[in-house]
């Protein structure tokens, strides 16, 4: 570990005692700009603010290409929507229909993180399929992992396809989809005997059975989805795995692109920012080193992306709130209304100096003057704004999940019966 990297460790220390405490005190406020102090005492501030920007654009930069295939009509395009907080009728979704709609591979990216790339393969049901061909046609180096789809089963032509994924070195993915209405099905069929939970296991257990049989070494594993219902059946182990796998520019640029579909990723989600969050801090209190103790230096834009990529994070920009009350069928203002945090349009320079400001009286007592005490308040008062700002984003985006699905209306009538 060289010294710059030993500096970020020791200060991330003290951050995980941040993220621990309930309130603002002064007693934190002086644990920073010690550790601050003791880490950059022998200079080369500005130098580790400046390999820390470098990270971060690399981050920002970071691509990743997810390609999705499978038999027509086993729901890559609604998978793929899904993946993107769509649905079939939103600007820009992939289409969908009985028969098949891909030809050609088609890239979809993200409204927010358009370096995050997923693409509809054509189908591979046909008779003559071959996996090499396949993939040659469809260009195989392009793409870090795949994603497999079956509808009601897995046949020759998935099996091949994923051996061939392997032997090429490459992470593949089975994904069961519609599992939702193979439930319905079963429930209809069987409405004295149903168990969601029987029929679910033994849908796993068939799908181990068969893939041993096919693979001898790493057996790609099975998760059970439905695209309408992220939140249920196996999309969460899905995530996990994925995250286990990537390496981890990508492993954050898959997590924060995904939608905030349940209060735990929303949860997940939150703690994966803060942990960037003393990175960002400390580019902007080298670059931006403040002359007076405890006030706030000019900051540039820069400061200000960051924040309104917190709230597209959480879904709370003006443009997925709309696409979240299109699909519920309410008002975009209802959604707005349980918000407690300013709302996007609102965030300006201002208001983030002013906020900055704020902090640093609450956190820092009056202190001595000195540039390199100047930059450890700078830096400590912009961690805790963000770490504050992204605590109530989060709280937000549970408050706006509840209100457009009609949650809070519900526990608000239970709690009364009780």
């Amino acid at each position: 570990m060289n010294s710059y990297e030993e500096k970020l460790s020791s200060l991330y220390e003290i951050f995980q005692a941040i993220l621990k405490n309930t309130g603002v005190n002064a007693d934190i406020g002086i644990k920073i700009y010690k550790k601050f102090m003791e880490a950059f005492s022998d200079g080369g501030m500005k130098e580790a603010a400046s390999e820390v920007k470098e990270e971060l654009e690399e981050l920002e930069n970071t691509e990743l290409h997810i390609a999705i295939t499978g038999e027509t009509g086993s729901g890559k395009s609604t998978l793929i929507n899904a993946l993107r907080g769509l649905k079939a009728e939103d600007d820009g979704a992939a289409p969908v229909g009985v028969t098949e709609t891909t030809l050609n591979p088609n890239v979809y990216t993200h409204s927010n993180y358009p370096k995050v790339k997923f693409w509809d393969l054509p189908g591979i049901g046909s008779p003559d399929f071959s996996p090499y061909s396949y993939l040659k046609k469809v260009d195989f180096p392009r793409y870090d992992f795949f994603i497999i789809v079956g509808s009601e089963r897995f046949r020759c032509n998935h099996i091949n396809l994923a051996q061939a994924i392997q032997k090429m070195e490459k992470k593949c993915y089975f994904v069961r989809s519609k599992v939702d209405s193979d439930l319905s099905n079963m429930e209809r069929s069987y409405p004295n005997t149903f168990n969601a939970e029987e029929v679910l296991e033994k849908m796993r257990n068939e799908f181990k059975k068969q893939l041993r049989k096919c693979f001898r070494n790493t057996i790609p594993q099975v998760f059970l989805i439905s695209s309408f219902d992220l939140d249920k059946y196996d999309f969460s182990q899905l995530v996990e795995t994925l995250e286990k796998d990537l390496p981890s520019l990508q492993r954050l640029a898959f997590l924060l692109s995904l939608p905030i579909f349940s209060p735990e990723f929303a949860e997940k989600k939150k703690s994966a920012l803060k942990s960037h969050l003393f990175k960002i801090s400390l580019v902007y209190a080298g670059i931006n080193a403040i002359s007076t103790p405890g006030l706030p230096p000019p900051y540039d834009e820069s400061l200000l992306k960051s924040i309104v990529d917190f709230y597209k994070m959480f879904e709370l920009d003006d443009g997925s709130l709309a696409r979240r009350a299109r699909l519920v069928r309410k008002p975009v203002e209802e959604l707005k209304a349980v918000m407690k945090s300013p709302q996007m349009i609102e965030i300006n320079i201002d208001l983030v100096t002013k906020l900055i400001t704020n902090y640093a009286k609450e956190l820092f007592p009056p202190s001595v003057v000195g540039s390199l005490v100047a930059t450890a308040v700078s830096f400590a008062t912009t961690y805790w704004m963000l770490s504050n700002f992204l605590d109530n984003l989060a709280e937000d985006a549970e408050r706006v999940r509840k209100k457009a699905l009609g949650l809070e209306e519900y526990e608000a009538e239970h709690f009364r019966a009780k």
